[in-house]
């Protein structure tokens, strides 16, 4: 996830799936493929650790509750035999299995720890895969299997982006490979900052994440930008779109009516990389890990029920510090990060998930997370909207490229490296 350009959105009738963000570091030799890429020079003339920026009405303070001080995580292997694992799904059927998209083209079924043999869907011919490229995310249809339809983000040869719906066999053991549906797709100009996550918000609308578009530093000034898809998160509604549509607008969109000319698609806005979000099963918060630049990597939340068109920040903070331009940055109309943390600890934000599992008590109501670089693993209250600072409960050895959870609700992490799954385990200090 380095830093990116701004190609033109449009959609096209007919080609493979979704956008992408990996990680792959390259054990003796070092090039870093993946979650983080490359860490491009960075923008012209910028101070990267400049002042804190916090926008007025912001306030260094916690929430009431969870208390990250007194948790110890751990992580178990669970499965074994993967190839660059990249995101953690449940299809909430029943059936207990756990679905991981490899950057390469796969998703892979694990039922009861075991990696099922036949691949769920192999679009492998389809797609770029390497770097921040390949298949980045998958969302099951939250009426499956009712609503027999999974939806994918990957980038094709040329490395654009395609989001697309497939339709699960009547064995229900994969996806037939002739059904893809376009849903969306987006023109990448950069190689890196694809963005790549989906997930369906409570309402049943379907939320893309898209990047700047790479390069470095936002350099077209998408982030900021409402007449392109790129920095942003995406709502769309697939259920109900027109004959001639693969999906229609949500009139509660922000930007619904297009005026100003605002993609009525966007949702949110001011993202650099949105890698991973989720909400929060409790709740229906939303929250996001936005890949930084040079300095500082964040945590970002939309509460359920706020008003959509939050902008949160970028290319004008990175965290909660300034960016372009380098001092004078306060904006009130700008939300900042919940938590940031520099790069002396990491360099590639993994966001994660609050906790509403049963088995592990210790962990319940915190949000975690990771960093891919540095294999540390935070945690936070995710009560309250002042800023607090990420307490570290777990320094691993492994590169994280995605947290998920099973049908109950327990955490897992994705280690692109050791091709593993791995589960969360929690105890109390």
């Amino acid at each position: 996830m380095a830093s990116r350009a701004r190609p033109t959105p449009t959609r096209q009738p007919r080609s493979p799936l979704r956008t992408v963000l990996v990680a792959l570091v390259v054990v003796a030799g070092a090039v870093l493929v993946g979650v983080m890429a490359t860490r491009p020079h960075p923008f012209p003339g910028t101070v990267l650790d400049g002042p804190t920026a916090l926008p007025s009405g912001s306030t260094r303070v916690g929430g009431s509750g969870f208390d990250p001080t007194r948790v110890v995580v751990a992580l178990e292997p669970f499965a074994t035999g993967l190839t660059n694992p990249l995101a953690i799904v449940t299809a909430r059927d029943g059936s207990g299995r756990l679905f991981v998209a490899e950057q390469g083209g796969r998703i892979r079924a694990i039922r009861e720890g075991r990696v099922e043999p036949v691949p769920f869907l192999d679009i492998s011919a389809e797609i770029a895969s390497g770097g921040e490229r390949g298949l980045l995310g998958v969302a099951f249809h939250p009426r499956f299997p009712a609503d027999p339809r999974v939806f994918v983000d990957y980038t094709d040869t040329n490395g654009d982006t395609h989001v697309s719906g497939f339709t699960v066999a009547p064995s229900g053991d994969r996806l037939e490979p002739g059904s893809e549906t376009p849903i969306l797709f987006v023109k990448q100009p950069f190689p890196n900052h694809n963005g790549g996550a989906l997930v369906f918000d409570p309402q049943g609308m379907l939320l893309v994440s898209l990047g700047d578009g790479g390069s470095g530093g936002d350099p077209q000034g998408n982030g900021q930008s409402l007449s392109t898809l790129l920095g942003k998160i995406l709502r769309i509604d697939v259920e109900h779109g027109p004959a001639e549509e693969p999906y229609r607008i949500p009139a509660d969109n922000p930007f619904a009516s297009g005026a100003g000319g605002a993609r009525p698609e966007i949702w949110l806005t001011g993202l650099r990389n949105p890698w991973r979000m989720s909400f929060d099963r409790a709740t229906g918060d939303l929250w996001i890990g936005d890949v930084g630049q040079n300095a500082w990597e964040e945590i970002d939340v939309q509460r359920a029920g706020a008003p959509a068109g939050t902008n949160f920040g970028w290319n004008r903070l990175e965290g909660t510090h300034c960016f372009v331009p380098s001092t004078g940055c306060e904006d009130p109309s700008l939300r900042a990060p919940v938590s940031d943390y520099g790069h002396d600890l990491g360099c590639t934000v993994i966001g994660g998930a609050v906790y509403r599992g049963t088995a592990q008590p210790a962990l319940v109501g915190g949000y975690l997370f990771g960093d891919y670089c540095s294999g540390r693993l935070w945690a936070i209250d995710p009560a309250g909207d002042g800023y607090r600072s990420p307490v570290e409960v777990a320094k691993t050895r492994t590169n994280i490229s995605a947290f998920g959870e099973d049908e109950a609700g327990e955490l897992f992490a994705a280690d692109i490296t050791g091709g593993t799954i791995l589960r969360v385990t929690a105890t109390r200090r």
